[in-house]
């Protein structure tokens, strides 16, 4: 009789033995091609924005951030992004004093709204950024500074 344990492991071998001989499926292989490391290395936002072929940041009113003013535990911060103005492709979530500043990247289509929410790691209090790249190269922001009061990145 097989059991649940004995199939985990033998899946977990056979995806590694197919890893080893790069005969991962198509969809894998694609998303691991497509991943920007130089988007989440930059340290600046002048650097992100290159890495990603956009243009210069403008803050602008149609793009909200959310999220609270003071954390109680930087290990956790709930954190939201969203706008309303049609022709957007990426929303994205950055945190300026983090070691990588992009914590965040949402893909945006004509059938999903641009509404995220999610919780981010802060080390340190720091600015925190909603970015929304627009389809016609246009990079608007909103920025909201957010205080940790105990760090998540090992403080």
């Amino acid at each position: 009789m097989q059991t649940r344990r004995t199939m985990l492991s033998r899946s977990a071998q056979v995806a590694g033995m197919l890893a080893t001989l790069g005969m991962l499926p198509g969809l894998a292989q694609a998303q691991a091609k497509a991943y920007n490391t130089a988007a989440f290395d930059a340290k600046t936002m002048a650097e992100l924005m290159k890495a990603l072929g956009a243009g210069a940041p403008v803050e602008s009113k149609d793009v909200t951030l959310t999220g609270p003013d003071i954390a109680e535990n930087g290990a956790v911060v709930p954190v939201g992004a969203s706008t309303t103005l049609a022709g957007v492709k990426h929303m994205l979530l950055l945190v300026e004093k983090n070691p990588a500043m992009l914590s965040a990247i949402f893909d945006v289509s004509d059938a999903v709204e641009a509404n995220f929410q999610t919780r981010v790691k802060m080390g340190q209090s720091s600015n925190v950024f909603a970015v929304a790249l627009m389809s016609d190269g246009k990079v608007l922001y909103a920025v909201k500074e957010v205080k940790v009061t105990l760090g998540g990145c090992g403080g």
